[in-house]
């Protein structure tokens, strides 16, 4: 391995995480106040898991099309 893909691999990682960190936060922060409201609603509980489970697809998605760790 060079000096330059040494140096490349671990700042990829880095500006990987700074990236999504973001986003998922983002998206964490507008999805509990909907889940602490929704079940009060009718049909909101089915509603609420389908935000969990629409959630837990997008991270799914992140986590495997970012690179293995070693």
């Amino acid at each position: 391995m060079t000096f330059l893909s040494l140096l490349i691999t671990p700042l990829r990682r880095v500006l990987l995480v700074a990236l999504l960190v973001p986003a998922v936060l983002l998206t964490l922060a507008a999805t509990v106040p909907a889940l602490a409201v929704l079940p009060f609603f009718s049909d909101g509980t089915d509603r609420a898991v389908r935000l969990l489970q629409a959630h837990n697809a997008y991270l799914r998605t992140v986590l495997s099309v970012s690179p293995p760790t070693r």
